[in-house]
Order: structure tokens, then C-alpha cells, then sequence
């Protein structure tokens, strides 16, 4: 990894977890794939390994990330999927060659072409997209609590009530401003 980079967001599902690649949307946004070297880190840390990344590259694969931000926050909150986002989704699964794979462990991976190039593996990353936001997979779509964040994210928990999209990050910080404002208001019960 790059150092004087942001961390990544690492999540269970590829299609959401690209979409954390920015965060804060609706405060201080933090871009975490600023340079095509750093798309390259995180397809990488994903499986997806690639050879190189352009800047129109870039350019695409943030095109695919808000593309599948914005239908999975309408799938989130039951709105029409906005047919711009669609559009580019289906352009970007239709454009790669990658196979799906069987692991001796029994876990499914992903083969990319052998000149792996950026449109593979998101071509992986929008099919992704396609079977959490038809319903294809055991989870639903919600959106993060947090006022600022408001990511995307599928929750598999067993009630699916999850609130934040990270429990290190903005569930984290959710409970700390609570306790906080808990003890401003009773400043003695911190004794």
C-alpha cells in the first residue's frame, strides 16, 4: 500500500465496498482512489488484480463507483433506479472478460483476462452491483445513519436493522458523540 493515502473501507460485498472508495459524501469527502495507482491498490486488495491503470481508467471506474451509488440508494430507499446509473452499470459488466471461478475451499473468485486490464475487473464489480441491487443475494440495501455518510451499504445481519455502514467508522463515531453529549448534560456521572 501507498502511504499518505486514506485507508481503505473494506467490506463484504465488492459492489458496496467500491462505493466506499468515497466517503463522507455529505461532509468532508475523502477520496480514497485520488490516483490510478491507487485504483490498481484497491482492485488488488479485492481480488482483482490488474497490470495498469489509466486516468481515463480512473475516470471510468468513478464513474462506475457513483453509478452504482446512486441505484443502490435508490434500490435503498425504493425509488425508481435512475436510468443514467443503469446505463453505465450495464456498459461496464458487458465490457469485461472475466470468469467466475471455484476454489478448492469452495469459495467463488474471479479470473480475469490474462492482459487484466481496469475493464475486467470492473466488469466484476458491476455484475456485482446487478445481483445485490435485483435482489439476486440474502441482504437488503440500506443506507448509513450517519448524517454525513450516508453510504450505501447491504446488510446481511439476521434482523437486517443495521444503521451504519461500518461499525469501526461511522458507528463508532455515532455512539461517541452520543456519550459525549450524555455527559455535557451530566457532567457528574463522568465522576
Amino acid at each position: 500500500m501507498h502511504a499518505g493515502f486514506p485507508d481503505f473501507r473494506l467490506g463484504n460485498v465488492l459492489a458496496t465496498s467500491f462505493t466506499g472508495t468515497l466517503s463522507e459524501r455529505h461532509g468532508n469527502a475523502v477520496e480514497r482512489i485520488p490516483t490510478p495507482h491507487r485504483l490498481i491498490d484497491w482492485l488488488a486488495v479485492n481480488g482483482l488484480a490488474v497490470d495498469s491503470c489509466t486516468t481515463s481508467q480512473l475516470d471510468l471506474a468513478r464513474e462506475l463507483r457513483e453509478s452504482i451509488h446512486a441505484a443502490a440508494t435508490a434500490a435503498a430507499i425504493q425509488e425508481a433506479l435512475p436510468a443514467s446509473a443503469v446505463r453505465v452499470i450495464n456498459d461496464c459488466s458487458t465490457q469485461g472478460r472475466a470468469a467466475s471461478i471455484l476454489t478448492p475451499e469452495g469459495e467463488r473468485r474471479w479470473r480475469l483476462s490474462s492482459a487484466s486490464c481496469v475493464e475486467d475487473a470492473l466488469s466484476v464489480i458491476a455484475a456485482d452491483a446487478i445481483g445485490i441491487i435485483a435482489g439476486e443475494r440474502d441482504g437488503k440495501l440500506a443506507l448509513c445513519a450517519s448524517p454525513t455518510c450516508q453510504a450505501a451499504f447491504f446488510d446481511t445481519s439476521q434482523s437486517r436493522t443495521r444503521k451504519w455502514c461500518d461499525m469501526n467508522t461511522c458507528g463508532n463515531r455515532q455512539k461517541k458523540a452520543r456519550f459525549n453529549a450524555n455527559q455535557r448534560k451530566n457532567p457528574r456521572s463522568a465522576k
